[in-house]
């Protein structure tokens, strides 16, 4: 039997929470392994996907079209109250059943979407800001095994970048990493 998504969820929200309660303002403006992403706009999104996963859930549908500014006031325990409210949402009877409406996917998928995001977004603003970060080592075969089914499709939408090279020593983490479009290597240009 595979672990719950709300375990898993809890798992790799309390290492994204640590992450994000790091973040440095003076940093906010810093690059990411997400090229199109500063530190603060990268911030915001894996905020966006806390929320609205929660949605995605209890089979609702988001309103993806909407960024609203989150980072602002105490954001940083506001974004750890929403990820507590998002492993709570998908602890709720039903949650892993059935197929998300409007996305046409399983709702475990779905589940590891949301994972998926907390945990490498969680590496990318670690590895822009310094910060040390280790997985869930329970969640990286459930990253493994959504990037071998949705990685081609989601390559094609633009949702992940073409693999990278993974050093052949690298540990399950790190290939996970290169195969979602990641250079393992990154390092800010700000700090060489």
């Amino acid at each position: 039997m595979s672990t719950r998504m709300t375990d898993l969820l809890a798992a790799a929200a309390e290492r994204a929470v640590l992450v994000v309660q790091g973040l440095p303002d003076d940093l906010m403006d810093a690059p990411t392994p997400c090229v199109e992403y500063t530190v603060a706009d990268l911030a915001n999104h894996l905020y966006l996907v806390v929320v609205n996963f929660q949605e995605l859930a209890a089979k609702q549908l988001p309103d993806w079209s909407q960024t609203p500014d989150y980072l602002h006031g105490a954001w940083r325990d506001a974004f750890a109250a929403e990820t507590e409210r998002l492993t709570e949402a998908w602890a709720a009877p039903g949650s892993e059943e059935g197929v998300s409406p409007g996305m046409g996917l399983p709702a475990r998928t779905v589940g590891q979407m949301a994972l998926l995001d907390l945990t490498v977004h969680a590496w990318d603003l670690a590895r822009a800001t310094g910060q040390p970060f280790e997985p869930a080592p329970e969640t990286v075969p459930e990253l493994a095994e959504l990037l071998a089914v949705m990685g081609p499709t989601a390559r094609k939408t633009g949702v992940l970048g073409e693999p990278c090279a993974a050093p052949e020593d690298a540990d399950a983490f790190v290939r996970l990493l290169a195969d979602s479009g990641r250079d393992p290597g990154w390092t800010s240009p700000d700090r060489g």
